[in-house]
């Protein structure tokens, strides 16, 4: 399959911020990629994802929530990974630059995020109910999404790592508060990271087919 990226600027929220956008050909949907804390579009695991859903016919755009200056004073401070009304505010102006831009004006449209990020795609879901499709949350707090959680639409996958007890008491606590579609699903043997031996693997083949399903009607994709 034939795949093209592009360097492009996203406008949202009265900022530039830098991005990768992976088309492949007669992409089926976009997945809007939303990275964790302390992360950028740069994030090896989101980048690894990113290319096997291109390679399953979904185009992707990993994106920098916060500008070169904000990202200095965060990795400072640590303040602002943890901003949800920030990065979430974020996250909506990229769905609707995505929705408006001729490259991808058209394609359903989904999110992933991870850690922190989750959150910010849940906000952004929440805020958007007509143009989210679907979401994927990995290794995700959703529960930082708070009071947009029962407003979300979008039928909701949460993947989490089976040594990751913590996390997955806060995923079952959003859960529990949430209204849509939405499954819970644990990764045997996986830590918050998903870096242990075909992890990840699983992770990129659970979230490919919610995205194929709710996106573009095709449940029997791997």
């Amino acid at each position: 399959m034939s795949l093209v990226q592009h360097a492009v600027e996203v406008s949202t929220a009265g900022v530039l911020l830098e991005g990768d956008l992976l088309l492949p050909e007669s992409a089926a949907g976009i997945v809007v990629f939303a990275h964790g804390s302390g992360s950028s579009r740069f994030s090896v695991r989101n980048r690894r994802v990113a290319l096997h859903f291109a390679q399953q016919g979904l185009a992707t755009l990993l994106f920098d929530l916060l500008t070169a200056e904000e990202s200095l004073i965060d990795e400072q401070t640590r303040a602002l990974r943890f901003d949800i009304p920030l990065i979430g505010s974020r996250m909506t102006g990229a769905v609707d630059w995505v929705a408006e831009q001729p490259l991808t004006r058209g394609l359903p449209i989904g999110l992933f995020g991870a850690s922190t990020g989750a959150a910010a795609a849940l906000v952004a879901a929440a805020r958007r109910p007509e143009r989210v499709g679907v979401v994927v949350s990995r290794g995700g707090r959703p529960d930082l999404a708070d009071e947009s959680l029962p407003a979300v639409r979008a039928p909701t996958l949460l993947l989490v790592g089976g040594r990751d007890g913590q996390v997955i008491a806060l995923n079952e606590a959003a859960m529990a508060r949430m209204s849509c579609a939405c499954e819970l699903l644990t990764v045997p043997g996986a830590t918050h990271l998903f870096e242990e031996p075909g992890t990840l693997e699983t992770v990129e083949a659970k979230a490919a087919r919610w995205f194929l399903r709710h996106l573009a009607g095709r449940p029997d994709t791997a």
